[in-house]
């Protein structure tokens, strides 16, 4: 994939010193398969808060703004086809990366952009309400891809989602034409599964269950998945090397005793993965209704 065929990506997380997680990983996946990258982080932490406490560097709301005029002034953004937004240190930066993304339209109707909403798991909600509340009302409704797990979609979608079928309602009913579900039910024994849902494709990606996974897993499918979409695959090959990809670099972190992804090491499972995933194609919604 050349650089030119890829296209620049500004990517909108957070930092970490040590670790692959956030921008960390992200611009680890994007710069590897071939996207020049914009990185413009929220946060800056020295490691992962599951980690232990450490200090949380953090932007006045103003100076995040203002550096959001300037790339929305920048006289490159020509070279940028997409922008991914994962973690935010706040609410006032969920509606600074929501107005970017309206004045880049404006320029390049065509532009992808990825929403991954960073906002909790099983536990429940890990960010103030306020800041779920800005990514739900500003950024999902103008998202090409969301790629939240199943907690956050049941959050957003304000219902709980027990089945696949509950899922993929959820995922039409919130609006943006592309989600992938992570944590989906499974269907395979002792796996986890990864469900797609476009307006003509519901797919469900399933590999083993793995314990002891590090952090970063979600930041780097949304990053892999989106570049796979701005070359042209289509969907299901783009989920099943996704998911091989997170997959195969879980695997091998977790089997050196890592707490971190070791994406350095295992940069050649993000271009050319070589593990099994189970694709199960599921009856789409759309098509139920027409029973």
């Amino acid at each position: 994939m050349s650089q030119v065929s890829a296209g620049a990506v500004i990517v909108i997380s957070s930092h970490v010193v040590r670790g692959s997680v956030g921008n960390r990983a992200a611009v680890f996946a994007l710069e590897t398969l071939g996207h020049p990258v914009w990185a413009l982080p929220t946060i800056v932490l020295p490691w992962h808060p599951g980690h232990g406490r450490s200090t949380r560097l953090t932007f006045n709301e103003a100076d995040f703004d203002h550096a959001i005029d300037d790339l929305i002034a920048a006289p490159w953004l020509s070279e940028v086809k997409a922008v991914l937004s994962g973690y935010f240190g706040n609410a006032a930066q969920a509606r600074s990366v929501a107005r970017l993304v309206a004045a880049l339209r404006e320029k390049n109707p065509d532009l992808l952009y990825a929403c991954d909403p960073v906002i909790g798991d099983a536990g429940g909600l890990y960010v103030p309400e306020a800041t779920a509340e800005a990514i739900r009302d500003h950024l999902i409704p103008l998202a090409s891809l969301a790629t939240p797990n199943r907690y956050e979609l049941a959050w957003l979608a304000g219902a709980p989602l027990e089945d696949n079928n509950a899922i993929m309602e959820a995922a039409l009913a919130l609006g943006p034409s592309r989600m992938l579900v992570t944590s989906a039910v499974p269907m395979m024994a002792g796996g986890i599964g990864n469900l797609y849902l476009s307006g003509r494709s519901a797919l469900l990606a399933e590999h083993r269950s793995i314990e002891g996974a590090p952090n970063g897993l979600g930041d780097l499918l949304c990053a892999l998945f989106l570049s796979r979409l701005l070359s042209g695959m289509d969907e299901e090959r783009a989920l099943q090397l996704t998911t091989a990809s997170v997959y195969e670099v879980l695997a091998r972190a977790v089997k050196r005793g890592s707490n971190e992804l070791t994406l350095a090491v295992d940069s050649a499972s993000l271009s050319t993965p070589m593990a099994m995933v189970q694709l199960r194609h599921l009856v789409h919604p759309a098509q139920r209704r027409k029973k």
